[in-house]
C-alpha cells in the first residue's frame, strides 16, 4: 500500500507564500512505479480541481489560475512532491490534496488547509 501525507498548509495574508509538501510512504516497489504526482484543491461548495501535476519525464501541467505563481517539484530520493505557492490570493483558499497515480491505482492524501486572508 502507499500512503501520502501532506504538510505545510496554514493561514497567510494575500501576497504571501506557502510551501506544501507531500511525502509518499509504504511499499517501495509501488512508490517507484508512481508516474504522476500532483496537487488538487477543493474550496467550500466547489468541485475538486487540478492545481498542478508533475510526471517522471519532468513534464508539468498547471491550472491557468496558478500559472506563474505556483511551482511544482519532485524529489525522487525523498519520495516527496512540493508545491511552492507565491503571490497567494484569497481565491486560493481551499483544502489542498496530494495525488499519486500508477497503472491502475490512484492515491490521495488527507488534505491540508490553505487559507489566504485579504
Amino acid at each position: 500500500q502507499v500512503q501520502l501525507v501532506e504538510s505545510g498548509g496554514g493561514l497567510v495574508q494575500a501576497g504571501g507564500s506557502l510551501r506544501l509538501s507531500c511525502a509518499a510512504s509504504g511499499s517501495i516497489s509501488r512508490i517507484m512505479t508512481i508516474n504522476t504526482m500532483g496537487w488538487y484543491r477543493q474550496a467550500p461548495g466547489k468541485q475538486r480541481e487540478l492545481v498542478a501535476t508533475i510526471s517522471r519525464d519532468t513534464s508539468t501541467v498547471y491550472a491557468d489560475s496558478v500559472k506563474g505563481r505556483f511551482t511544482i517539484s519532485r524529489d525522487y530520493v525523498k519520495n516527496t512532491v512540493y508545491l511552492q505557492m507565491n503571490s497567494l490570493k484569497p481565491e486560493d483558499t481551499a483544502v489542498y490534496y496530494c495525488n499519486g497515480q500508477r497503472p491502475g491505482f490512484d492515491y490521495w492524501g488527507q488534505g491540508t488547509q490553505v487559507t489566504v486572508s485579504p
